[in-house]
Parts: C-alpha cells; structure tokens; sequence
C-alpha cells in the first residue's frame, strides 16, 4: 500500500540525511537569509557584476571513501560539477581537502578525483592534505560562474515538475547510486550538462535542482521548502530504470538527474533538449500553492481507486529549516 511505502521512506536515511542540513540553519539563525545570497540551493550565487559566482562544497560518506577510494574521488568532483551546472552555471575549479592515515591510501582517492577532472574538464588547483590523521576523510570544493540562475527559490504553483536523468548506466551493487557517468564518453557527458546554462539562458528554466543524494524525493523536498510550495508526484509517471525498484530509486543518486520546475507552456521545449541528446526528460507532477507534497499513484488493481498519500507538510515539520518564508 502506499502509505506503508510512505512510512519507509520516510525513515530512510536519504531523507534524514537532509533534515541534517537543519543544524546550519539553526546555527546560523536569521543571519543567513539575505538580498545579496540566499542558502539552501545548490550553490550560492554571488552577484559579480553582470554574471554571478558560484560557490560550493560537498564532503564524501566515509563508509564509501572506506570501501571504494577511486570511486569516492570521482564521485567528490562529479557532483560538484552537477551542482554548477544544475543552477544553469559552468565549472571553472575545484579544491579538495584530504585527510588520510597514510600516503599509500591516498593514491586511489587521487585517481578518481584526477579522472573526474580530466572527463569534465575541471582543473584540481589546490587545497588540503594531511597523511598523519587517525581517519580517512575527503571533501572538495568547486567555484563556476552562471549568466542566469536556475534556483531553488523560483518554483511557482501550475508549474509541471519534469525529472530529466540518463539511463545508459547501471545500478553500483552497494549503494543507491545509479552509474551513468564513470564509463561514458566525457564529450557526450559535457554536451549533456551544457543543456543546463542554455536552459537558464533562453529562459526556458529558471527552477530547480540536481538530483542529490537525497533522491527524487528528497531534492523535490527541498525545491518546495525553499520555494514555499506544495506539490503533488505522480509515482507512476518518473522514469526508473527497469532492473530497480520504484522505492530505491526514488532515494538514489542517479549520478546525471535533474528536477526542473517549468513554466507549462514552456515544457515541450524543454523536453527537446533533452530528447536531443538521447536523455530521458518526463513530466512527474504539478506544483501546488499548498505545503504539502502529496504522492499519487495508480494500485495494480484497475478496480481500485486512485491512492494519494500526504508525504510531508512544511507547516508541520520543516526538512533543511531554509524556508522561502523566513
């Protein structure tokens, strides 16, 4: 049923995950939200004359830097760049920070991260290392620059919500992690991003956010928070991949995923773009002038009606505590 899926995934830890991103907006009390740069997308954009700065960092899971080093450095540069692009910006560099018991551990992180760099053509120009800590640890940091902004903080109600991924990949055996990215052609994977900052420069998009490790779920959480939305998801109509389940995919990384908040008449357009260069890009749901997210599916049963669940409401419970309303 779908409030029993509901409940699971509710208490998964992509979705606690973000609620985390809580204890910086708490820290930071009302000093965070101003004219100049707001928190809670992706990056921040920094005005810079004409054209804005974008800033960003992300820190690896240990277990995954435990596990498997050379994918963990990839993954540290990759979705920084995903971040870039995702609010309609391209890459100038990234700086990484490095913690690590011993040299010889490092070499398989530095592999990774060297090349992500090479395949999305992104410069490693400084940053951290230290080769005596008693654990292992890995962060990088990425600097771009966007002409106009695609941003968390701009869905608005009769939006359609389109999820955009690419499905010539597989799923990693050990985490939720779909890998689309470590064995594809590093011109097509570029090409596939560039689709970003044309989107945000015609103004065919001016909304949305990189498929995180939060899933579908959790990122559409956080497009609605900071947008000061409802929304509601049609289950049935994401795309997933055939070999993995609906639950899981809706809390996995997808390695090239957006979500897009689009003007209606602007949606076939859009989907061109994608369409174009063999990209999966599909309509999931509408965004409400609520605060709810309601999550809609069809049961097996054709006789039965239509289940619509309510997933989260922000008058209830906040998830990063960055809210367009504060």
């Amino acid at each position: 049923m779908l409030s029993e899926l509901v409940a699971r995934l509710k208490r998964s830890l992509s979705i606690q995950h973000k609620q985390d991103i809580q204890t910086a907006a708490i820290a930071l009390g009302g000093d965070w939200h101003s004219d100049r740069v707001l928190l809670g997308d992706d990056c921040a954009a920094i005005p810079d004359g004409d054209d804005y700065l974008l800033l960003a960092a992300e820190g690896m899971l240990p277990q995954l830097l435990e596990t498997d080093p050379w994918f963990a450095g990839w993954c540290a540069v990759m979705v920084n760049v995903s971040d870039i692009y995702a609010m309609g910006g391209t890459p100038i560099a990234v700086v990484d920070t490095l913690w690590s018991q011993s040299l010889e551990s490092t070499q398989a992180v530095w592999e990774g991260m060297k090349a992500a760099a090479r395949t999305y053509n992104v410069p490693i120009v400084g940053g951290h290392t230290n080769c005596h800590s008693p654990y292992n640890a890995l962060s990088v940091a990425i600097l771009g620059r966007a002409k106009r902004l695609i941003t968390s903080f701009h869905a608005q109600p009769r939006d359609l919500l389109l999820v955009a991924v690419d499905f010539r990949g597989k799923s990693h055996p050990d985490y939720p992690f779909w890998n689309a990215a470590t064995t594809a052609d590093p011109v097509r994977l570029r090409e596939n991003l560039s689709i970003l900052p044309h989107l945000a420069e015609s103004g065919l998009c001016d909304a949305g956010k990189d498929i995180s490790n939060g899933g579908i779920l959790g990122t559409l959480l956080m497009l609605l928070e900071t947008s000061g939305c409802g929304a509601i998801l049609d289950l049935d109509k994401i795309p997933c991949p055939t070999e993995i389940p609906l639950e899981r995919w809706l809390v996995s990384f997808p390695s090239y995923g957006f979500l897009l908040s689009v003007r209606p008449d602007r949606v076939a357009e859009v989907q061109a773009q994608y369409h174009q260069q063999n990209l999966v890009c599909e309509v999931v749901g509408e965004v409400q002038p609520t605060t709810e997210l309601i999550l809609r599916q069809n049961p097996s049963c054709q006789e039965s009606q239509e289940e619509s669940v309510r997933f989260w409401d922000f008058s209830q419970e906040s998830l990063t505590g960055f809210s367009k309303k504060i």
